[in-house]
Protein backbone atom coordinates (compact mmCIF):
# COMPACT_ATOMS: atom_id res chain seq x y z
CA UNK A 1 0.00 0.00 0.00
CA UNK A 2 2.84 2.36 0.78
CA UNK A 3 4.36 1.95 -2.69
CA UNK A 4 1.03 2.89 -4.30
CA UNK A 5 0.87 6.07 -2.25
CA UNK A 6 4.47 6.87 -3.11
CA UNK A 7 3.81 6.35 -6.83
CA UNK A 8 0.74 8.60 -6.61
CA UNK A 9 2.77 11.25 -4.77
CA UNK A 10 5.55 11.01 -7.36
CA UNK A 11 3.04 11.32 -10.19
CA UNK A 12 1.51 14.39 -8.54
CA UNK A 13 4.88 16.03 -8.01
CA UNK A 14 5.86 15.31 -11.63
CA UNK A 15 2.64 16.90 -12.81
CA UNK A 16 3.24 19.85 -10.53
CA UNK A 17 6.83 20.15 -11.75
CA UNK A 18 5.69 20.08 -15.39
CA UNK A 19 3.02 22.66 -14.57
CA UNK A 20 5.63 24.93 -12.96
CA UNK A 21 7.98 24.58 -15.96
CA UNK A 22 5.16 25.36 -18.39
CA UNK A 23 3.91 28.25 -16.25
CA UNK A 24 7.43 29.67 -15.96
CA UNK A 25 8.02 29.49 -19.72
CA UNK A 26 4.63 31.08 -20.47
CA UNK A 27 5.25 33.81 -17.86
CA UNK A 28 8.66 34.57 -19.37
CA UNK A 29 7.19 34.85 -22.88
CA UNK A 30 4.34 37.08 -21.67
CA UNK A 31 6.76 39.25 -19.67
CA UNK A 32 9.02 39.63 -22.72
CA UNK A 33 6.01 40.59 -24.85
CA UNK A 34 4.81 43.16 -22.32
CA UNK A 35 8.32 44.64 -22.02
CA UNK A 36 8.51 44.88 -25.81
CA UNK A 37 5.07 46.54 -25.89
CA UNK A 38 6.19 49.04 -23.24
CA UNK A 39 9.38 49.72 -25.20
CA UNK A 40 7.39 50.38 -28.38
CA UNK A 41 4.96 52.70 -26.58
CA UNK A 42 7.72 54.67 -24.87
CA UNK A 43 10.21 54.89 -27.73
CA UNK A 44 8.03 54.59 -30.82
CA UNK A 45 10.58 52.11 -32.20
CA UNK A 46 9.76 48.55 -33.22
CA UNK A 47 11.68 45.69 -34.77
CA UNK A 48 11.22 45.94 -38.55
CA UNK A 49 10.25 42.89 -40.58
CA UNK A 50 13.44 41.48 -42.15
CA UNK A 51 11.45 39.82 -44.96
CA UNK A 52 9.91 43.17 -45.91
CA UNK A 53 13.29 44.94 -45.68
CA UNK A 54 14.87 42.41 -48.05
CA UNK A 55 12.02 41.91 -50.53
CA UNK A 56 9.70 44.89 -50.18
CA UNK A 57 6.82 42.41 -49.73
CA UNK A 58 4.70 41.87 -46.64
CA UNK A 59 5.25 38.53 -44.91
CA UNK A 60 2.30 36.66 -43.37
CA UNK A 61 3.34 37.99 -39.96
CA UNK A 62 3.66 41.67 -40.85
CA UNK A 63 1.50 43.72 -38.49
CA UNK A 64 1.57 41.26 -35.58
CA UNK A 65 3.26 43.71 -33.20
CA UNK A 66 0.67 46.38 -33.96
CA UNK A 67 -2.08 43.75 -33.71
CA UNK A 68 -0.88 42.73 -30.24
CA UNK A 69 -0.68 46.36 -29.13
CA UNK A 70 -4.26 46.90 -30.36
CA UNK A 71 -5.39 43.77 -28.50
CA UNK A 72 -3.84 45.13 -25.30
CA UNK A 73 -6.06 48.20 -25.79
CA UNK A 74 -9.03 45.89 -26.56
CA UNK A 75 -9.27 47.54 -29.99
CA UNK A 76 -10.38 44.46 -31.92
CA UNK A 77 -11.23 46.31 -35.14
CA UNK A 78 -7.71 47.72 -35.47
CA UNK A 79 -6.17 44.40 -34.45
CA UNK A 80 -8.08 42.68 -37.25
CA UNK A 81 -6.93 45.32 -39.72
CA UNK A 82 -3.23 44.88 -38.90
CA UNK A 83 -3.20 41.11 -39.53
CA UNK A 84 -6.60 39.51 -40.16
CA UNK A 85 -5.24 35.99 -40.72
CA UNK A 86 -3.43 35.68 -37.42
CA UNK A 87 -6.23 37.50 -35.61
CA UNK A 88 -8.75 34.93 -36.89
CA UNK A 89 -6.45 32.03 -36.05
CA UNK A 90 -5.90 33.12 -32.43
CA UNK A 91 -8.74 30.95 -31.03
CA UNK A 92 -7.52 27.85 -32.87
CA UNK A 93 -3.92 28.56 -31.83
CA UNK A 94 -5.07 28.97 -28.22
CA UNK A 95 -6.96 25.66 -28.42
CA UNK A 96 -3.86 23.88 -29.75
CA UNK A 97 -1.72 25.46 -27.04
CA UNK A 98 -4.22 24.49 -24.33
CA UNK A 99 -4.54 20.92 -25.64
CA UNK A 100 -0.79 20.40 -25.82
CA UNK A 101 -0.25 22.07 -22.43
CA UNK A 102 -2.83 19.90 -20.66
CA UNK A 103 -1.42 16.73 -22.21
CA UNK A 104 2.11 17.76 -21.23
CA UNK A 105 1.17 18.54 -17.63
CA UNK A 106 -0.95 15.39 -17.17
CA UNK A 107 1.24 12.83 -18.95
CA UNK A 108 4.54 14.47 -19.90
CA UNK A 109 3.72 13.92 -23.59
CA UNK A 110 5.39 16.55 -25.77
CA UNK A 111 4.42 15.28 -29.19
CA UNK A 112 1.46 16.84 -30.92
CA UNK A 113 -1.64 14.69 -31.30
CA UNK A 114 -3.72 14.44 -34.47
CA UNK A 115 -5.87 17.48 -33.64
CA UNK A 116 -2.81 19.65 -33.04
CA UNK A 117 -1.00 18.41 -36.16
CA UNK A 118 -3.99 19.02 -38.41
CA UNK A 119 -4.63 22.42 -36.83
CA UNK A 120 -1.01 23.56 -37.15
CA UNK A 121 -0.85 22.33 -40.76
CA UNK A 122 -4.06 24.23 -41.54
CA UNK A 123 -2.72 27.41 -39.90
CA UNK A 124 0.61 27.18 -41.75
CA UNK A 125 -1.14 26.66 -45.10
CA UNK A 126 -3.56 29.51 -44.38
CA UNK A 127 -0.64 31.83 -43.56
CA UNK A 128 1.13 30.95 -46.82
CA UNK A 129 -2.05 31.66 -48.80
CA UNK A 130 -2.61 34.88 -46.82
CA UNK A 131 0.98 35.99 -47.45
CA UNK A 132 0.54 35.52 -51.18
CA UNK A 133 -2.92 37.13 -51.28
CA UNK A 134 -1.94 40.17 -49.23
CA UNK A 135 0.83 40.98 -51.69
CA UNK A 136 -1.26 40.36 -54.82
CA UNK A 137 -4.51 41.99 -53.69
CA UNK A 138 -3.15 44.33 -51.02
CA UNK A 139 -5.02 43.22 -47.92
Amino acid sequence: MKSTRRQTADLGSNRFGRFLRLFGAAAAIIAAGLLYAAFIRLSGLAIPCPFRLLTGLKCPGCGVSRMCLALLRLDFRSAFGYNPAIFLMLPLGAAVFADMSFRYVLSGERRADRFSNISMTFMAAALVVFGIMRNIFGF
